[in-house]
């Protein structure tokens, strides 16, 4: 009797635990998404905000008053300016040297494999600490990039100290970190790539530079497009690297988003002008990947057509 007593109460406790398990589940995303949501949600509130921590009697709400004065302000055309050339640049040269070593790298072997494997070394490298390791390397006292340009003919090359050069030192250094993750998507890309167009390519008489172009490229367009995307996102809010190297500077040559926004936010104590440029970035970067992922179904659409 007593065991038909309890078969109701286990009844109920397994349809409420069956009730309650996708709440459990889905707990941790959603202590994710409110852990995103409670900064963000703080970000707007200071960006709309007359906001000096060294003027605190002055706090008070300007109602979008710091993004009206970005459209009379050089200083953040020029800070949209470089962060836009600095992606461009940086995406571009990863993309090209990354695809150029994964195709050296496609076929299957040993030493491929090794070489690949070594490659991602610099990526293993914090940003920061590579970026003081070219520092010290671009030293015109010691360093051994400047004697490698010494004896190639140019003589007191200043490296990040002169406006001319510094976006080409921190373009140098950010393609030596993170040209090997376009490499490994790229090849991972390439290796799971089908082999009957190829064969049948091959036994048409097709030369490999046309292979390339008509078969590998439009088949690997997802998978740069990919690699694009992350390293996009990633460059237009590059900070370590800049600011190890030079701190925006010489002047603002180097005057990124995410530099900006921190010395306005710990030299000059301006929280609503640091905000504010922080979410105009998160802005640029949301249109940027709407455009990319927009794309990428387009190509992936296609493909599966192809197929």
């Amino acid at each position: 009797m007593s065991v038909q007593a309890d078969m109701p109460v286990l009844r109920r406790s397994s349809r409420l635990s069956r009730t309650l398990l996708p709440y459990l589940l889905s707990l941790p995303a959603l202590l994710v998404c409110i852990g995103i949501l409670v900064p963000f949600v703080t970000a707007i509130y200071y960006s709309l905000q007359r906001y000096r921590m060294s003027q605190p009697w002055n706090r008070g709400m300007n109602w979008g008053e710091n993004y009206l004065n970005f459209f009379t302000d050089s200083s953040f055309w020029n800070t949209l300016q470089v962060s836009l050339v600095y992606a461009g640049l940086t995406v571009g040269i990863e993309l090209v040297l990354g695809l150029a070593i994964a195709l050296l790298l496609q076929r299957r072997s040993r030493v491929n494999n090794f070489v690949s494997i070594m490659l991602l070394m610099p990526l293993m490298t914090a940003p920061a600490l590579a970026a003081l390791m070219f520092k010290l390397m671009t030293n015109p006292n010691f360093g051994i990039l400047s004697y490698f340009m010494q004896l190639a003919g140019f003589q007191d090359f200043r490296w990040a100290s002169s406006p001319d050069t510094a976006l080409l030192t921190v373009i140098l250094v950010d393609v030596w970190v993170y040209t090997p993750f376009i490499m490994i998507l790229l090849l991972a890309g390439l290796r799971s790539l089908p082999t009957q167009p190829f064969e049948a390519a091959a036994l048409d008489g097709v030369p490999r530079f046309e292979q390339f172009w008509r078969i590998t490229l439009p088949m690997l367009s997802p998978y740069i497009l990919t690699a694009a995307l992350f390293r996009l996102l990633d460059s237009i809010q590059q900070f370590d690297i800049i600011y190890a190297m030079t701190q925006g500077g010489p002047g603002n040559r180097l005057m990124v988003f995410q530099v900006e926004a921190y010395l306005n936010f710990f030299q000059s104590t301006n929280v609503g002008r640091s905000a504010a440029l922080l979410l105009i970035l998160w802005v640029i970067t949301y249109a940027l990947s709407n455009v990319f992922v927009k794309n990428w179904l387009r190509l992936r659409e296609r493909a599966k057509g192809g197929a």
